[in-house]
């Protein structure tokens, strides 16, 4: 029985990922920011367990990872924010460049060493990426924002990062995933959209990641409908991978 944490689970396609794993036999474990909504998501989706972490603090992301359940095999880091108006975390940071790259950033590093040999990294990126270039002299936004401008380049970085962590080790497999235009809250609150697909679809394309033997060996690709597609140019972009890397581990201080 493949075991799975999935972050950002207590809605949207992160539960929905969660509810489909567990119904294809999948040990599921549910992330929440708190304890009441992780447990209350994980006792729905009939998951085995719950895991809670503020993505929104570095120090509860090094808290957590402390807590890390043993014998992980997959990672599906799926948590993530959209915000119209510019706000920051307790660690002064942009909330959206932190929930969305920083926190799982960090979080992969950390549980890495306790993550199954042959392990799986899904990283949920989005098709906006494409749009988005790294704003390496403003990341958090200070000179000029925008939430979609922000959650863009969250995207982007989602993207470069997953480069750049399957160049530099070989424990894991990592990949990226779009799971589409769903209607979802974060697509009314960012968008305005009323429309979009179920959550099923959501789910799918994180799920085929998470447990597909077609995918098995396969790593720094980026997949949409299942299917491995090329990102945009700056996606693949090894020298801006490197550059974020080595930006996001100064200040995560790893």
């Amino acid at each position: 029985m493949t075991k799975v944490l999935v972050t950002g689970s207590t809605d949207g396609i992160g539960k929905e990922t969660a509810r489909q794993l567990v119904a294809g036999g999948a040990h599921v474990i549910v992330h929440g920011r708190s304890e009441e909504r992780a447990a209350a998501a994980a006792k729905e989706v009939s998951a085995a367990a719950s895991w809670v972490c503020d993505f929104g603090s570095l120090a509860d992301v090094r808290r957590a990872a402390g807590q890390w359940p043993e014998g992980v095999e997959v990672l599906v880091n799926n948590a993530g924010v959209y915000l119209q108006e510019r706000q920051t975390t307790a660690d002064g940071f942009e909330t959206i460049f932190q929930v969305n790259h920083l926190a799982p950033f960090l979080l992969t590093n950390l549980v890495l060493p306790a993550l199954a040999t042959g392990a799986r990294i899904v990283n949920v990126s989005s098709q906006v990426h494409a749009g988005a270039e790294m704003a390496w002299d403003d990341l958090m936004g200070e000179k000029q924002y925008s939430g979609y401008g922000a959650y863009a380049q969250s995207k982007l970085a989602n993207l470069l990062f997953t480069r750049a962590l399957a160049q530099r080790q070989k424990k894991a497999t990592v990949n990226a995933l779009h799971p589409g235009v769903i209607a979802t809250k974060l697509l009314r609150s960012g968008f305005g959209a009323r429309m979009g697909g179920g959550l099923a679809q959501g789910a799918e394309t994180s799920v085929y990641l998470a447990t597909s033997k077609a995918v098995e060996g396969v790593t720094s690709a980026y997949f949409v409908n299942c299917r491995e597609t090329r990102p945009s140019a700056r996606a693949l972009d090894d020298a801006a991978a490197q550059r974020l890397w080595d930006v996001s581990a100064r200040l995560v201080n790893l």
